[in-house]
């Protein structure tokens, strides 16, 4: 799968205005699962400290996984109570199933969460969204294992969390320092599109979400918090810990094999520098022009190798095309995946097989130009060889990229481009507004500040509880893609979480 391919189905990030009054900009979800006795301090916090520090409209919503206890009561009493709280009941539990239903449902153009214990110091709150809500990212996460971060936890915690990041970075590449911090955000459009991927319900559910955003190049912010660990937690670290395991392998698995569409994240020309366009060059010409001399300097190296092993036992003719032969094996394959961004097992003989009748050209100009130095010297030294077969290989390699850019591996960037653009919604840069999800002629203008007069309305919403599934319009509409916020297996009853 080519992910560089597409212009994507996300518009060009942009700074979202303030207003007057309306939707709220910045939407704090809470999963909780029996927390009868934390519940109710941690809105009030929150609450507060939203009330005092941020300039603009927000509402927390309590995403209920299934209590057995009294935490749906407290809920709706604090629902009741507090105009920007809302309560939200799952019958199910899994903290990705409450994010992903509850991110669904808002209309929030900024969605965050947070754990209840209210581990991390709200302070970073604003320094979180505030990257979000100018459009410099995508998405946005609290990092302990940041130098600047200051993090109070016990020894064991603290292995695990480092461990598991290392495991990332070494199994899925992942940069970001920390997967499992519960203090993240996400900008609504780009939720839409990303968490239909995103298949876990637990606690990887960040991780793969952040996984599959990077891996499609979108924007993430790192913000370092100060971190007191909650003695009391109720996770269980050894399942939740096997169950990230099968989480990686997954992931991983997919990712290798191309099956993720990731192209539909990928935002619009000119937005990424990857993507901006150089006066009379073809698009992805620079970039792939860089890639195959990295790789084509690494396949020359390796052929050189192959041809002084041969050299030793062989003479200099059939030690050129054996060596050349392995090599060409491994430049189409390595070109193939770094080059021209070609995923998956799909088409790998047909470009293997052109491949080789690349090699056979170049076999000619090397092997031609070895016969030449034979006639014109009938011992010649090893190092002439080297100079010789270095420029004959310069020669076949100016050649070699130009069939693998044209016959090959063709851009197919135009038709790509003509079927995802018949999807998308004619976008306006320049337009300060966003589309409502439900309702694709309407929209939201500009974003509005927090009221802070007394007496303000109260929203629409202050008393509404919301079933699993089921937006505020009892649709789950969008004018980009058919949102599933709630996949089959999520009411699977032999899944304990």
């Amino acid at each position: 799968m080519r992910t560089d391919s597409s212009p994507g189905t996300l518009p060009a990030r942009e700074h979202l205005p303030a207003g007057d009054a309306g939707t709220p900009v910045l939407d704090v979800v809470i999963p909780v699962y029996n927390e009868e006795k934390d519940l109710q301090p941690c809105v009030l916090r929150l609450h507060d400290h939203l009330k005092r520090t941020f300039p603009y409209a927000f509402r927390i919503t309590i995403a209920d996984n299934a209590s057995t206890d009294t935490t749906p009561q407290v809920s709706r009493r604090l629902a009741a109570e507090l105009p920007e709280v809302r309560a939200f009941r799952l019958e199910q539990k899994g903290r990705g199933r409450a994010l992903r239903t509850v991110w669904s449902a808002s209309d929030a153009p900024v969605l965050a969460y947070m754990d209840v214990d209210l581990s991390t110091d709200l302070n970073a709150l604003l320094p979180l969204v505030a990257p979000l809500i100018s459009g410099h990212s995508d998405l946005a996460i609290g990092s302990r294992l940041a130098r600047s971060s200051r993090v109070v936890r016990g020894p064991k915690r603290e292995f695990i969390s480092r461990a598991y990041n290392l495991i990332l970075r070494g199994s899925l590449q992942a940069r970001f320092s920390d997967a499992q911090c519960g203090f993240k955000a996400i900008r609504r459009d780009v939720a839409q599109v990303l968490l239909p991927l995103v298949e876990d319900t637990g606690w990887f559910f960040d991780t793969e979400m952040l996984v599959l955003a990077e891996r499609a190049g979108l924007r993430i912010h790192e913000v370092p918090v100060d971190w007191v660990d909650d003695p009391d937690s109720t996770v269980h670290i050894v399942k939740t810990a096997t169950d990230d395991l099968k989480g990686v392998w997954r992931v991983g698995k997919a990712l290798a094999g191309g099956s993720l569409p990731l192209d539909r994240l990928a935002r619009p020309f000119g937005d990424d520098p990857r993507d901006r366009e150089i006066k009379d060059v073809p698009k992805g010409l620079a970039r792939q022009l860089v890639g195959f001399c990295v790789v084509g300097g690494l396949s020359t190296l390796f052929y050189l190798l192959l041809y002084s092993g041969f050299r030793v036992f062989t003479g200099s003719q059939i030690a050129n095309a054996l060596a050349l032969l392995v090599s060409a094996i491994a430049n189409t394959a390595a070109n193939r995946r770094l080059t021209f961004g070609v995923r998956g097992c799909g088409g790998a003989v047909r470009h293997q097989a052109q491949g080789l009748v690349v090699f056979g050209i170049g076999l000619a100009l090397t092997s031609g130009s070895l016969a030449a130095l034979n006639t014109a010297s009938s011992d010649p030294a090893h190092s002439t060889e080297l100079a010789v077969l270095i420029a004959a290989n310069l020669a076949a390699t100016v050649l070699r990229f130009l069939l693998f850019r044209a016959w090959v591996f063709p851009d197919r960037r135009d038709a790509d481009s003509t079927v995802v653009a018949s999807h998308v919604p004619a976008h306006n840069p320049s337009s300060p507004t966003y589309s409502m999800a439900g309702q694709p002629d309407a929209h939201y203008g500009p974003l509005p500040q927090r009221p802070v007069a007394q007496g303000a309305p109260r929203y629409p919403y202050e008393t509404a509880q919301f079933r699993a599934r089921e937006a505020a319009d009892g649709t789950w509409r969008d004018t980009t893609v058919q949102l599933q916020p709630v996949r089959p297996h999520d009411i699977d009853s032999r899944d304990s979480r």
